[in-house]
């Protein structure tokens, strides 16, 4: 019996019938609802239409959904693909195994397709996105929590995660007490939605560098929380895989936010429409 610890969830799936209705689903759907509605309260706010929000959505949430599996397929090809495994198990997004970074990457290539389509600057709308979407993390991160996955590294800490023992490492078997690093990326991604707000109602941002500010902050945190993960990952010279991949894309992210403001035209305010000026001729 343990005195102080977080207790994991009895079940996961739950059945209407012959229909389950899978947590780690419901937290995915629960994260894209509220990016969507944050991000159409700011693209309201910055003087667009808040339906071309959904518009683009529906664009960028398949692609990124598509995105986040293939990079978890791509990144551990074991798992699916080696003698004894079955390879049709690569498609059970349902099972967990969503990355982010691949998620990020092709939602952006579906984002870009529907702001194209709305006549919309990509960066712009990605500035105005990047609160929700870190949201929209924090929510989903609670998938793993419902299938007692991707939690860090033995601990006797009072916030412990208790996993059941078809679900603990192989070759700790007889512990059940982990860090909750589900919960530690949940709260970090909090913490970033609100940075994120906070700096773009304090200062002038030029377009574009919110959502490298997203990105960055984000990647500091995840680094440091996937020091402590203890789940399968393949590693390249003696660190994970995602801990390269949060140090690339943080210091690309890092370039971006340093690179020198060019001219008025790069600010983020998304929708405003430049008047001429007293000094400008009117055809």
């Amino acid at each position: 019996m343990f005195l102080a610890s977080l207790p994991s969830p009895s079940q996961g799936v739950w059945h209407l019938g012959p229909i389950p209705i899978r947590a780690y689903a419901l937290c995915i759907i629960a994260g894209i609802v509220v990016a969507i509605w944050l991000t159409q309260r700011r693209w309201k706010a910055r003087g667009g239409d808040p339906d071309d929000v959904m518009d683009i959505a529906m664009w960028a949430v398949p692609f990124g959904i598509v995105g986040g599996r293939l990079y978890h397929v791509i990144t551990d090809p074991e798992l699916y693909f080696l003698p004894g495994r079955d390879p049709i198990k690569a498609f059970y997004i349902w099972d967990g195994g969503l990355g982010i970074w691949g998620a990020v990457a092709l939602g952006a290539v579906g984002a870009w397709i529907g702001c194209r389509r709305k006549g919309i600057n990509l960066l712009d709308f990605g500035d105005a996105l990047a609160p929700g979407l870190v949201l929209a993390q924090a929510i989903g991160r609670w998938g793993n929590y419902f299938n007692q996955e991707l939690y860090g590294r033995p601990t006797t800490l009072p916030w412990a995660l208790q996993i059941d023992p078809a679900h603990r490492p192989l070759d700790t078997p007889t512990i059940g007490l982990y860090h909750p690093t589900f919960l530690y990326e949940s709260l970090w991604n909090v913490a970033v939605a609100v940075l994120l707000l906070w700096v773009d109602r304090r200062f002038t941002v030029s377009r574009g560098k919110l959502f490298a500010l997203y990105v960055a902050a984000y990647t500091l945190g995840r680094g440091a929380i996937e020091a402590l993960r203890v789940d399968h990952a393949n590693h390249f010279l003696g660190l994970r895989l995602n801990d390269w991949t949060s140090l690339i894309v943080f210091l690309a992210a890092m370039t971006v936010l340093c690179w020198p403001r060019r001219s008025p035209a790069d600010a983020s305010d998304a929708c405003t429409v430049e008047t001429p000026s007293d000094d400008t001729p009117v055809a």
